[in-house]
């Protein structure tokens, strides 16, 4: 009888720290479960703020360049206006110089 009861505390004790190292990796994969689950969360939620981003500054990208076209228009003219007064002028000032040398 000894024995059998010996036998039988010696087994429970051997199953008890196991059931204890069985309950602390369960937890340790619950907690690694956890973080897998939070990084995949938190880099779609990058990857959506990213998006959100982007096509925020396409917009902004979008606006400015039809701003630029409109302020490039007029700025675009007036380059173009004072460069035909500029070349009328060097024209002008051509014909007065030649008319200065064949008049005499």
């Amino acid at each position: 009888m000894r024995k059998i009861l010996l036998s039988v505390v010696m087994a429970l004790f051997l199953v008890t720290p196991v059931s204890a190292d069985s309950s602390l990796k369960e937890k340790g994969k619950e907690v690694g479960e956890a973080f897998k689950k939070a990084g995949k969360e938190t880099g779609h939620a990058f990857k959506e703020g990213g998006k959100e981003i982007g096509q925020g500054f396409k917009e902004l990208g979008k606006e400015t360049g039809n701003e630029a076209k409109k302020t490039g228009r007029p700025v675009g003219d007036w380059f173009r206006d004072a460069g035909r007064k500029t070349g009328d002028a060097f024209k002008q000032m051509g014909r007065d110089i030649k008319k200065i040398f064949t008049d005499k």
